[in-house]
């Protein structure tokens, strides 16, 4: 038992087209701090400056209150967006830069460019390099859309892994990533007043990368499904290889409930397993209780 998550947000609006953030999370470091300032009076262009989440992936910019999972994003996006990679350290996803973004067609198309510090939150560039992420974002319908990233940049090791023995600690090396995915959903159909957990809704994603000559891939497939009112089931199965020469891989299955009691608070219980060709295999049963207001 233990308190997962502690976050303050401050939230400002300067004027109408100028916003401010800071978030601190009370069990680790402040994470992030940044402002929008959009240029038209349309979402045309917004301009972000500051520390926050990255634009790779489909995962890695939902907060840990909407996303379905205890354990939040997949194996590949976690280890490529900096939640988990030893070369990299953990930067929980965030890292400091500039970013362009907004929306196009009358909506159906979102753009996010960003030219990101590389080394993470709180920390000076182990290197020269700039980081470049782009994601192009196509949404026919408020039920559909499909999301393509990337990212092109050069890493400054803080670590080793055993996967990548060729990498050194302050190697700089290449970084890059890709990502291609969807997401499904219906309009809520139940009757309660928490639309954020009421579709039905299933989002699938697969990425890829290259850490120095290494590469590495995997993806995911996640649903919600409504069973009763503010009551979901949640079904998740993701795979990732580390390292595709020697087969460095792992696949883990989750099955859970969800029930959301108010607004953004929500209790889960969720059961994975997890198969592996570089560890034992193993069973773990996770509860939670998140609480946003």
């Amino acid at each position: 038992r233990f308190l997962k998550r502690t976050l303050l947000w401050a939230k400002a609006r300067i004027t109408d087209r100028w916003f401010f953030l800071f978030m601190h999370d009370f069990n680790s470091v402040v994470q992030e701090f940044y402002t929008d300032y959009r240029i038209p009076k349309g979402k045309e262009l917004t301009v972000r400056l500051g520390q926050f989440k990255n634009s790779f992936s489909m995962e890695n910019p939902l907060s840990p209150v909407q996303l379905e999972l205890i354990d939040v994003c997949s194996q590949a996006v976690t280890c490529y967006a900096g939640c988990y990679d030893p070369l990299y350290g953990l930067h929980y996803g965030r890292d400091l830069g500039l970013e362009l973004y907004g929306d196009l067609f009358k909506g159906q198309l979102h753009y996010e460019l960003g030219i990101m510090n590389g080394q993470g939150i709180n920390k000076k560039d182990g290197n020269d390099d700039k980081d470049v992420i782009l994601k192009l974002e196509y949404r026919p319908s408020d039920q559909f859309r499909f999301v393509v990233s990337g990212q092109k940049g050069r890493g400054h090791a803080v670590g080793t892994a055993a996967w990548n023995p060729d990498i050194k600690i302050g190697d700089d090396y290449r970084r890059d990533r890709y990502s291609v995915g969807a997401e499904v959903k219906s309009k809520p159909y139940s009757p309660s007043k928490y639309k954020e957990a009421r579709p039905l809704k299933v989002r699938a994603e697969w990425l890829g990368g290259k850490d120095g000559e290494v590469g590495s891939m995997g993806g995911y497939i996640t649903s919600t499904i409504p069973l009763t009112d503010g009551l979901d089931a949640v079904a998740s199965v993701d795979y990732f290889d580390r390292n595709t020469d020697m087969k460095f891989h792992q696949t883990q299955a989750t099955a859970g409930l969800q029930y959301w009691f108010y607004k953004n608070c929500r209790l889960q219980l969720q059961y994975t397993r997890t198969w592996s060709n570089y560890q034992k295999d193993y069973n773990w049963l996770q509860g939670q209780v998140q609480v946003a207001f």
